[in-house]
């Protein structure tokens, strides 16, 4: 410990009040004098508690409707002063500037003003000046001030003020000023998107780019990353996504899982449970009740349903859980669960049990290559009868469109090259993330057969188009009558022509999905 420094005057500006109040009263117990602005000043006197107007401190009002209250030297002075720095002690007696120890600020809610779909003025309107200026400065000077940026920290606040007496530890207060600066990047870098989106509506271009902020949300360092000997931290708020009922801490891996998962079955509207392992379906059924769907998608692979992610969009009934409790998996996500459902599953002590929220993901992706990273738009793309083109002479019939649509979900969510076979909304297997198609296709091919699944009559969905008749004439032979692909290929011809010599109903979508 080193460097000691007892909170006597804190200046105190916040948005979100809730939780600060038996602070101000343990601070105040302990002689700390506050100063603040506005509607916090109003706030701390409504405990009954002193507290100095900004305003007074400055001899200055409030102006520009608010824009400006803090931006003062006796502020800024007072938040940088150095004790004990020669020229600064000097300034300080000249100029009647008294040193702050604690500053408590909130930035105005940019992000949350964003996302309510406020109009242009008032998200600019909530771009925060002296805020984020404050917690710059008292980050800066963490030598000789604790800086509080986010409500998320009043906890730690609400211990450190609980101490018998109020002092910190300069390695406390740069932990902090760390913890201000990811305030502070992940503020400006979503003000900076805001505006490059804004521009580029404003002048009818699209070069600006989306902001990327790698810091986004507070870091949560995992149990390691993809492998033991790597590190791993998750930036981003998960209690946005998921609430955690039960179970372990989740893991780097566990979160692609989820990822994949949570895109998947998206996807789908009707009653659906999807078994995933390494971020592809080995597993997917729809059917009208949760149970029946779950038995569907384990009868695909139960071999990879071992140590599995599970997902339904569905709540977990009772009858289910105690069908899902018979395997062992690693995680269960689901919209809700039934109070004995959850007791049931509950029964392995490391399982780890989800509640997912509304949620929807970003439009923009970004993946980290070489020394940069990549930003494309996300593939949110899902296609329905309106999107196919009929170019064979057989069309597919009711029952085969419906899985036609069925399979080109999953294929969208698989790596690519990805064949995925289905029959009745059931996946009966999928080749994924192999170096040629036809390769894909054996693979799944042999899957579905290794598990004594029936391929007489089933659908074939291709992420992308097929370069030669290959691939449907393999699938011909093994019992497929109808195929969904993108088109797009200089020999299509060759394929549709194979098709129509063998009352094959093939449809073409003109939507590639590849996922590398």
């Amino acid at each position: 410990m080193s460097n000691i420094k007892t909170v006597r005057k804190a200046l105190i500006s916040v948005y979100y009040k809730e939780g600060l109040d038996n602070i101000i009263r343990s601070l105040s117990q302990k002689g700390v004098a506050f100063f603040s602005t506005g509607g916090t000043y109003d706030f701390i006197k409504s405990l009954g508690i002193e507290c100095t107007k900004i305003e007074d401190l400055t001899g200055y009002p409030s102006i520009l409707g608010g824009r400006v209250k803090t931006l003062h030297p006796k502020v800024f002075g007072g938040i940088l002063g150095r004790p004990g720095h020669g020229g600064d002690t000097e300034d300080m007696k000249a100029y009647g500037i008294d040193t702050f120890d604690l500053v408590v600020v909130n930035l105005y809610p940019f992000e949350a003003t964003l996302k309510s779909g406020a109009s242009h003025k008032d998200i600019i309107e909530k771009i925060d000046i002296g805020g984020i200026s404050l917690i710059r400065a008292a980050a800066k000077n963490y030598a000789h001030v604790l800086c509080i940026s986010s409500p998320e920290q009043y906890p730690a606040l609400a211990e450190i003020a609980g101490r018998e007496e109020i002092s910190t530890s300069e390695e406390e207060r740069l932990k902090f000023a760390y913890y201000s600066f990811l305030r502070s990047s992940s503020y400006d870098t979503a003000i900076a998107g805001y505006m490059g989106i804004a521009s580029d509506e404003a002048t009818g271009n699209n070069t600006t780019g989306e902001a990327f902020d790698v810091h986004a949300g507070n870091p949560v360092s995992l149990r390691y990353g993809e492998n033991p000997h790597q590190n791993g931290t998750f930036y981003g708020k998960l209690e946005d996504v998921f609430i955690q009922l039960h179970g372990k801490e989740l893991s780097y891996n566990n979160l692609l899982d989820l990822e994949a998962g949570i895109a998947l079955i998206k996807d789908f509207d009707e009653t659906t449970f999807a078994i995933l392992k390494h971020n592809n379906a080995c597993g997917i059924a729809s059917r009208p009740t949760l149970t029946a769907a779950w038995k569907a998608a384990l009868e695909a692979d139960p071999v990879s349903a071992y140590g599995g992610v599970l997902i339904t969009n569905s709540p977990i009934d009772d009858e289910a859980a105690a069908e899902i409790n018979k395997i062992f998996f690693e995680i269960i996500l689901a919209p809700g669960y039934e109070k004995n459902a959850l007791e049931i599953l509950q029964t392995k002590k490391n399982r780890i049990i989800l509640q997912t929220k509304s949620f929807d993901f970003q439009d923009k992706q970004f993946r980290s290559i070489l020394n940069g990273v990549l930003v494309q738009d996300k593939d949110l793309k899902t296609e329905t009868t309106d999107d196919i083109r009929f170019i064979t002479n057989k069309r597919p019939d009711a029952g085969q469109m419906e899985d036609l649509l069925f399979a080109n979900k999953i294929v969208k969510h698989s790596k690519s090259n990805a064949i995925v076979l289905a029959s009745g909304k059931q996946l009966l297997a999928s080749g994924i993330g192999q170096t040629s198609r036809v390769d894909a296709l054996k693979q799944a091919i042999a899957k579905a057969q290794s598990f004594g699944l029936e391929l007489r009559n089933a659908v074939m969905a291709s992420d992308a188009y097929f370069p030669f008749a290959d691939s449907v004439e393999i699938a011909h032979q093994a019992g497929i009558t109808s195929v969904i692909q993108p088109g797009g290929s200089i020999r299509d011809n060759d394929t549709i022509e194979y098709c129509n010599k063998h009352d094959i109903s093939m449809v073409f979508t003109g939507i590639r999905h590849f996922k590398h």
